[in-house]
Formats: structure tokens, sequence, C-alpha cells
């Protein structure tokens, strides 16, 4: 990540390195995959930073605090990585 991310952030792992960042709608590199949600806000403009992320469950987080990258913009792609974050057991709801 090379930028401030915010809390709720779903995140990716990229898999030649496992580091975390932002989730795109697509790509190759393995973050495509939502895997993790950001807890804390992380400035990561200038080098990688360590950050504190839901990473497995069971956990519950709030659907209307989720942050999604640019390329996650439609009512197609998000209950994606919803479904992808539900894989790893963390459940996003209204109302939490």
């Amino acid at each position: 990540m090379k930028n401030t991310v915010a809390p709720g952030a779903v995140l990716g792992r990229i898999t030649a390195s496992g580091k975390y960042t932002l989730s795109a709608a697509t790509g190759a590199d393995g973050a495509q995959v939502a895997v993790a949600v950001l807890l804390y806000p992380v400035n990561a403009t200038l080098a990688d930073a360590v950050g504190i992320v839901v990473a497995r469950g069971p956990s519950i987080v709030s659907r209307a605090g989720l942050a999604y990258e640019g390329t996650v913009n439609d009512a197609a792609k998000i209950p994606g990585k919803i479904a992808q974050l539900a894989s790893v057991g963390i459940i996003a709801r209204d109302g939490v």
C-alpha cells in the first residue's frame, strides 16, 4: 500500500510478498480476493506500514463501515467482496 488507508478498508493479500493491500475488483497478484478488514488507519504514503487487521473469523463487521478500492464501485462488485470476506469467516452485517 502506498497511500493512507482508512479503517474498514477491505484488503487482499499479495501472494508473492504476503503483504496486504486494497482489494481491487480484478487482478492477478492474489490481492483481488478480499481476506481482511483494516481496523485502524494506516499511513503508507512513503513506505509500507504495519496495521491491525481482522483476517479470520468468526468475526462480524459493519457493512456500512467497509471501504473499498476504487474499482469496487457498483452493486455487482460489492456483494462479491462481502462473499469473499465471508469465506474467511468475516461476516458483514447491517446495523452493527
